[in-house]
């Protein structure tokens, strides 16, 4: 006699969604995938809403938007090169103070101090990147300006006033109250981000150059840094895309003048600056519009400042677990 064989009833739809969802993977798959989607899908609205309301003044100005100088909202001539030089000219400024500073203390912290001194200071470090920008302003009215008008911008046209730079009177105010303010803000990027760059080079490169006769000092300077170049490139980037978009601390001392000057000691203008004051004031479709423009601008040089900065220090973390 044969024996009859009962097939299984085949699942139900509500026990193959139960078991999926207990084991997790596809839906943790989807569910985070939708996360990361999210942060794409504001960078698109963001760059399309920039775009489509900078429409008038691209269709009136075209690509000579990028090289004019008049800002007049009486007449409706609008140019953005005054506020592309000040955001530059502070920025480049300011990274020439901040970079050799950062990196020196970065070094300091992460091969010659010692454990408690290094975290003490690292700490101290995080709280002054997490200072609102209007406190650094605040700081730079009461203490930076005044210093500058009083002290150090007579001293620089006593002593280099025979450059271009360096002359005009001294207002206390301009590109470089903005540009050391802006070093000041953009100095903890810069040692964070190499100090752990440098925390990054395997122990074995220290060993073999102290090995081979090498001093600490020459182990560190020979050895570690060019190891993590390219981390410390990228907290540069960070460095400059900060300053770049820095609104309120510049706002606040760089004098706000729409005419492009020469000398450091002359009050200017950047891209940040001039959306803050005068978006809620614009009238007209023109002006609103020229203002989207200058944050389309910023937007983008923020955009790809930021991406080179994250791909160079992901390519230092890569190159440094590869070796260990």
């Amino acid at each position: 006699m044969g024996t009859a064989v009962i097939a299984a009833p085949p699942q139900s739809r509500a026990r193959k969604l139960v078991k999926l969802w207990r084991d997790g993977d596809q839906v943790a798959h989807l569910v985070t995938f939708l996360f990361a989607a999210s942060v794409f899908l504001v960078t698109v609205v963001l760059v399309y809403e920039l775009w489509i309301h900078s429409g008038p003044s691209r269709a009136k100005f075209g690509f000579s938007f990028l090289w004019k100088t008049t800002w007049d909202p009486v007449a409706l001539q609008f140019g953005a090169l005054p506020f592309i030089y000040g955001t530059v000219l502070t920025s480049f400024l300011a990274l020439l103070i901040s970079v050799p500073l950062g990196v020196g203390a970065a070094i300091f912290l992460a091969e010659l101090a010692g454990p408690r001194t290094s975290n003490s200071c690292t700490f101290l470090v995080e709280l002054l990147a997490a200072v609102p920008s209007v406190i650094y302003g605040l700081l730079a009215i009461f203490t930076l300006v005044p210093l500058l008008r009083q002290y150090g911008e007579p001293f620089l046209k006593r002593t280099l006033g025979f450059l271009p730079l360096f002359q005009g009177p001294a207002y206390g105010v301009g590109y470089l109250t903005a540009a050391l303010i802006l070093s000041i803000m953009t100095f903890p990027f810069i040692i964070s981000i190499s100090r752990e760059s440098l925390l990054a080079v395997p122990r074995e490169q220290r060993e073999a150059a102290l090995a081979l006769g090498a001093t600490k000092w020459e182990s560190t300077w020979q050895v570690v840094v060019p190891y993590a170049r390219l981390g410390i490139i990228g907290s540069v980037f960070l460095a400059l895309a900060r300053a770049l978009g820095e609104t309120m601390a510049v706002t606040m001392v760089i004098g706000n003048d729409t005419a492009i000057h020469t000398s450091l000691l002359a009050p200017g203008y950047t891209i940040a600056a001039i959306i803050a004051n005068e978006f809620t004031e614009a009238t007209g479709d023109v002006y609103l519009s020229s203002l989207i423009e200058l944050g389309l601008v910023l937007f983008g040089l923020t955009m790809v400042l930021n991406a080179s900065a994250q791909l160079l220090i992901l390519a230092t973390t890569r190159r440094g677990s590869k070796q260990e």
